[in-house]
């Protein structure tokens, strides 16, 4: 799926939750769709992705870490930021890690393949398909703005997505940048 330019309808509906000016990263962010779309948003972007070639295309969008998360260290230990996204990515061992990655208020975009894609593409294999439920369990802790789990079109794919976040401690009210458009 790293040829696809357009940035994901789910990420492109949510972002006005990220803070202006906020820290993104993306996780196996290929050629830089998310990237390249964050940075035009003003977000300082950070990609991570295992395919050298591909993250050459992410030109100078922001950061770009070429680095085999599934295989190796994590290349950020310690960095947080205000925004995490991950697409069409699921490698369940990187959960705590990505959680851990995700600073206070920060914001969680996910999306990718679930349970049901076999029937109708790629990919096919249960460990890169979640599971009934299985994207709400791994955001425990977090709060929930939006979740869907199902079946899209154009291309034909069975889908889960959130958005969640981490709330801050004591916070009476959300931040400003989490308020709908209009009410801000």
């Amino acid at each position: 799926m790293h040829g696809t330019e357009a940035p994901s309808a789910w990420v492109q509906r949510w972002a006005h939750l990220l803070p202006p000016g906020g820290t993104v990263l993306d996780v196996a962010c290929g050629a830089g769709r998310h990237l390249k779309w964050l940075a035009a948003q003003g977000h300082r972007v950070t990609g991570v992705d295992r395919d050298p070639e591909a993250l050459a295309a992410c030109g100078a969008a922001g950061e770009c870490i070429a680095a085999d998360i599934e295989n190796g260290p994590w290349p950020l230990p310690g960095r947080r930021f205000d925004a995490v996204v991950v697409t069409n990515y699921l490698w369940r061992p990187l959960w705590p890690t990505l959680l851990e990655s995700l600073a206070p208020g920060g914001v969680l975009l996910y999306e990718t393949f679930a349970h049901g894609q076999a029937s109708v593409g790629r990919p096919a294999r249960p460990e890169f398909l979640l599971q009934p439920g299985e994207l709400l369990q791994r955001c425990a802790g977090l709060r929930i703005v939006a979740y869907e789990d199902g079946f899209l079109d154009a291309p034909a794919r069975f889908v889960q997505r959130v958005a969640a976040v981490r709330e801050t401690p004591h916070a009476d009210a959300p931040p400003r940048h989490l308020l709908a458009p209009g009410h801000r």
